[in-house]
């Protein structure tokens, strides 16, 4: 309601401010003529992280006619810069303004949604402020470091009714979208099993400390996570150490634990038993394993099996039934089938995982909407990530664990339990 009489009273106000100043020529584009959306029906937005990914996903937004950006933030300054004047360059003018702190940029009340594209150890906490500061949500994958903080991040969506969607785009991709369409219709017969693929890490040698970089707020982007002295490769790495990563098996594998459930219909569980083998670095500065294999199981028998083997260009998923697979090997958007004939059901797109338009477009037209059920919804996002976190718990212990999809607990292994969770250094909370 308050964006609604926001833009209303814009809309008057202009109409008024055309009468009284009629010897003033306005292009039409600024009054929505000539197909332009005029400001007061455009989306505003902010980005938090200017990064490669935040970039290339912010010019995706920016591309659609009804989106208007107004404000960049990033803890590093080159790079606040960067996000400004690519936005500035965009409309042609310098009024994108810069913010340090997020929370500054989230305070502002002409910004309707924000896009959050830092390091996963801010997923979480940056989307609650956001939804408390009334602000929609276009969060990058993964969609939490932990279990719990996924959840809480589902429930404060819901409280404050925002509008959510994570960069799981390969939900809306025409090779992912057709091997979910082929499984669901049962032409490779029940699904049994799929298999995922991801590349192996190499391992960071020890660094010594160092002074933090001029123009870097280095405590703010460690914010709730454990504090330590500064790297160049704590930062370039971070998803490579636990405090704030979890490695390619969440990194890469959320992307592939999503389509798993997304072929598999599942947005409200996930697998119930977890177990496998990772080998982990030793004599590194870096933490999470370097390659491996875990397997789960679905309540319904359907297995899962995640092996982190090879290289970037490795990258694969496949499903397998009674009568025959699908696969799409992500670096190409090939995809491949037996029987073979599957394919000609195919429609011919050029679009791949790369181009995240249609997922960006499914999310502003639910801001219009106010409909929360976004093709990358708040549950089926946390499912997907805390499938993935459940089977690096599982990794790290060494042993065999059972979930309990209804509680998110797991079942007499007070050790995993506990790891649902980890504590947030003081200032902030959940």
């Amino acid at each position: 309601m308050l964006k609604s009489t926001r833009r209303q009273f814009l809309r008057s106000a202009a109409g008024l401010a055309a009468a009284v100043a009629a010897p003033y020529v306005v292009p039409a584009s600024v009054l929505g003529a000539d197909g332009a959306v005029a400001p007061s029906n455009r989306i505003a937005m902010g980005l938090m992280g200017a990064g490669g990914r935040g970039s290339d996903v912010c010019s995706h937004f920016m591309r659609q006619p009804d989106v208007q950006w107004r404000a960049v933030c990033d803890v590093r300054q080159e790079r606040l810069s960067t996000g400004k004047a690519m936005v500035d360059r965009t409309y042609s003018n310098g009024d994108c303004s810069t913010h340090v702190d997020f929370r500054e940029m989230f305070g502002r009340k002409d910004l309707d949604a924000v896009l959050i594209a830092t390091g996963m150890h801010w997923h979480v906490l940056a989307s609650i402020y956001a939804a408390k500061a009334g602000k929609d949500v276009y969060c990058e994958k993964p969609t939490s470091l932990t279990i719990g903080e996924g959840r809480a991040m589902v429930e404060t969506m819901k409280r404050y009714g925002t509008i959510y969607q994570a960069g799981h785009q390969r939900r809306s991709t025409d090779s992912f979208r057709f091997m979910a369409e082929v499984v669901r219709k049962g032409l490779i017969g029940k699904l049994q099993s799929i298999f995922m693929l991801v590349w192996e890490d190499g391992p960071i040698g020890p660094e010594a400390p160092r002074p933090v970089p001029t123009g870097f707020d280095y405590d703010l982007w460690l914010g709730w996570t454990p504090w330590h002295p500064y790297t160049n490769a704590r930062v370039a790495g971070r998803t490579l150490f636990w405090d704030t990563g979890a490695g390619n098996m969440v990194d890469m594998g959320c992307h592939w634990t999503d389509m798993a459930q997304f072929v598999h219909q599942s947005d409200d569980t996930v697998p119930v038993n977890y177990e496998g083998e990772a080998v982990f670095p030793t004599g590194a500065f870096s933490e999470t394993p370097v390659k491996g294999e875990w397997r789960a199981t679905y309540a319904d028998g359907v297995k899962l099996i995640m092996r982190q083997k090879g290289g970037f260009e490795d990258r694969l998923i496949r499903c397998e039934g009674t009568e025959g697979w699908i696969q799409v090997v992500d670096g190409t958007n090939g995809v491949t089938a037996q029987p073979a004939s599957i394919l000609k059901m195919r429609g011919i797109s050029a679009k791949g995982w790369g181009d995240p338009g249609d997922h960006v477009r499914n999310f502003l037209e639910a801001v219009k909407s106010r409909n929360p059920m976004t093709t990358a919804h708040p549950e089926s996002a946390h499912r997907a990530t805390s499938m993935a976190h459940a089977a690096n718990i599982a990794l790290r212990l060494g042993r065999k664990l059972k979930f309990d999809p209804k509680t998110e607990h797991f079942i007499g292994d007070p050790e995993a339990d506990r790891m649902i969770h980890r504590p947030l250094r003081a200032p902030w909370h959940l």
